[in-house]
């Protein structure tokens, strides 16, 4: 009886491995962002809800624009990662609700993973002027720049 239970423990330890390998491989889905609920959003009126109307029927935005008209976006997205893999985008929804320069809502416009577009970065420098110079130059260079004396006087 007592080889029986030494048997058993193996298997159980493997079992319990299997399932925390298992666990380890499901996939975590992140909510993120703030996305409007369409009923409230169906109230905001283009040429009647003002800026301080619509923070206070939807909350403070995602993002703001910072160029041109005054845009506030309000963004959502959904990901799903597994395990060690990049986040996979399963869905991104985006609200753009444009202000004219009184401050009234002037259009709101949505967008979804359909109008999403992929951003190339540039990985080039922006040359600088001057001369590159050594460690030795540099120190060589200064000596005798500080006299002690105030330039501004």
């Amino acid at each position: 009886m007592p080889n029986h239970r030494f048997r058993t423990v193996p298997r159980i330890l493997a079992a319990i491995a299997a399932v925390v390998a298992l666990a380890a491989c499901t996939a975590t889905i992140d909510h993120r962002g703030n996305l409007p609920d369409p009923f409230v959003l169906q109230e905001i009126q283009p040429g009647a809800t003002s800026r301080d109307e619509v923070a206070t029927m939807l909350g403070s935005p995602s993002s703001v624009a910072a160029f041109g008209e005054e845009t506030w976006y309000y963004i959502s997205t959904e990901t799903e990662r597994l395990a060690f893999y990049e986040p996979e985008v399963l869905d991104q929804q985006v609200v753009a609700i444009a202000f004219d320069s009184a401050g009234v809502v002037k259009s709101i416009r949505q967008y979804g993973p359909e109008d999403a577009r992929e951003i190339d970065l540039v990985d080039r420098k922006t040359r600088t002027g001057g001369r590159k110079l050594t460690f030795i130059q540099q120190l060589i260079g200064n000596l005798g720049r500080f006299t002690g004396k105030d330039p501004v006087e």
